[in-house]
């Protein structure tokens, strides 16, 4: 495949292993596991003498082909392909830390997120400090000796806020920490955090890569050195493999990816500047408008905006469920990243189990409202956030 090659084109091509029957559209390989011409190549291939699959727990022909496109994508060495989105980032963070570590997090984060670092990893003996990742001199100020990942999003779910990846990045290299970037908001055509110096890349791949409310998925890009050392025993041995079935669905995503990005970002400025006007809604948080309290980093690190719109409706929790009640384009959904447009009210859902003080901090209220553009008209949608801002009371 060649190099030179720009993004749409890779996502249509890239990574395509064909068997002898020449078939278009990439095989789907539903198989437990190998069989070897001799007991002497079966020796050779677990030995890794040879090449070739062993079990579909490690790997599969269809699994390989997404890992591919996905690297050439990202511009990485290797990948694992996971189960999930989660899956992925439990992988990225936990195949690299032991018991007396500690671990750097944004405390922007998704919910799950925030148990793996903030609940989960302290189990097992690895301590967790959350910072406002906004700022460099709070990831200094919370480096230790035996700090060993630094963890965050951008933008952040849901509120948007954006963290100087390079800059963390530069800090990390300095100490010898590893930079694991969930890259999901930004998408890896309008982010690249590898570029930008961060060391892993995780993505959950049910998010624009799937993008049509299909099927579940995730991802962990980094350098061959990393995945040798540290996630290929993990992945191997707790099984977080994805289904072969998944894997060939998110390549019939991945070949869309473009067309729906580009129209969903579109959507999503034209939206975010409608809602900025608006009498009843306090706030709008949008990467693609000047106004965006991060526009610099956002200007020097990102492509384009986001597929989503974080918005505050003036009246909380009650405005905010009127306003979602009476939509009737826009789906009330925890998804994101979908070809329909869905809206989620983070305070009840993705991040209800975060005290009360944890959703302050992260700049959730009762009024806050994440809005994931789809592909709809944009003008349809619109007209429907028109009508449901009316009939909220006051």
């Amino acid at each position: 495949m060649s190099k030179t090659w720009r993004p749409a084109t890779k996502l249509v091509h890239e990574g395509t292993l064909r068997s002898p029957y020449g078939e278009t559209s990439e095989a789907i390989f539903l198989t437990q596991g190998f069989v070897y011409e001799s007991s002497a190549s079966a020796e050779a291939r677990f030995k890794g003498e040879t090449d070739g699959f062993i079990y579909a727990r490690y790997g599969s022909p269809t699994n390989d082909m997404f890992e591919k496109r996905m690297i050439a994508l990202e511009g990485a060495e290797d990948a694992r392909a996971t189960a999930s989105g989660m899956a992925a980032v439990a992988a990225a963070i936990l195949c690299q830390v032991k018991a007396g570590d500690h671990i750097v997090a944004a405390r922007a984060l998704f919910g799950s997120c925030r148990y793996i670092v903030e609940t989960l990893a302290p189990k097992y003996g690895v301590e967790c400090t959350l910072v406002d990742g906004r700022d460099i001199k709070n990831w200094e100020a919370a480096v230790r000796p035996n700090t060993k990942v630094f963890f965050l999003e951008s933008p952040t779910n849901p509120t948007l806020e954006v963290v100087d990846i390079a800059a963390v990045a530069a800090l990390a290299n300095q100490i010898g920490v590893k930079v694991v970037v969930d890259n999901v908001f930004a998408t890896p055509l309008f982010q690249k955090p590898l570029e930008l110096g961060a060391h892993i890349v995780v993505y959950s791949a049910t998010k624009h890569i799937d993008g049509q409310g299909r099927c579940l998925g995730g991802i962990v890009l980094s350098d061959k050195q990393w995945i040798d050392e540290n996630l290929h025993d993990y992945f191997r041995h707790t099984g977080p493999a994805m289904s072969p079935f998944n894997a060939w669905t998110l390549l019939k995503g991945l070949e869309t990816l473009p067309l729906r990005v580009k129209q969903q970002t579109e959507n999503a400025a034209k939206i975010a500047d409608f809602l900025a006007d608006q009498a009843k809604v306090a706030k709008v948080i949008y990467p693609g408008r000047k106004d965006h309290p991060q526009a610099d980093i956002i200007a020097k690190q990102m492509t384009g905006g986001s597929t989503l719109v974080c918005f505050e409706l003036k009246g909380g929790k009650a405005a905010a469920f009127a306003f979602q009640d009476a939509l009737k384009v826009v789906r009330i959904s925890n998804n994101l990243g979908d070809a329909k447009s869905l809206i989620t009210h983070p305070a009840t859902t993705t991040h209800k189990n975060l005290s009360e003080e944890g959703r302050a901090e992260a700049g959730i209220t009762g009024g806050t409202l994440r809005l994931s553009c789809g592909i709809e008209d944009a003008e349809d949608l619109i007209d429907d956030l028109s009508q449901a801002i009316a009939k909220i009371g006051g």
